[in-house]
């Protein structure tokens, strides 16, 4: 068990915690990690969880912006399990570590429409 399912008994978890953190698919196949996540300013809501994946030891890694909805914990593996294949993530909304896209309605519909979610904003 990871040292966050252990430290963590209540259902709140510093954003430092979250990043990090394995993700895996319903396959039990591990996708890569959270890098960061995306809060809406004035609601607080966490939009999206971006997930390093590909490349080798974090090297040549794209991000990709999951829906926080997509993402359930499990407390079991340590980390967090998404309905994904990795192929799908091929043609996925990506970007490069260094660059961050405009998190604006326009790409957020786009990234929910690939993942076959409505955009609730």
């Amino acid at each position: 068990m990871s040292d966050m399912a252990r430290e963590n008994h209540g259902d709140l978890i510093a954003s430092d915690r979250v990043e990090g953190t394995t993700v895996y698919n319903r396959q039990g196949e591990r996708l890569g990690h959270i890098s960061n996540f995306m809060v809406d300013k004035r609601s607080g809501q966490v939009r999206y969880a971006v997930l390093s994946f590909g490349g080798f030891l974090g090297m040549g890694s794209d991000h990709y912006p999951l829906p926080w909805s997509m993402l359930n914990y499990d407390t079991e593996k340590g980390g967090y399990v998404v309905d994904l294949a990795k192929d799908i993530l091929d043609q996925a909304p990506r970007h490069l570590p260094d660059e961050r896209p405009d998190y604006d309605d326009a790409y957020g519909r786009s990234v929910f429409h690939y993942y076959g979610l409505i955009y609730p904003w």
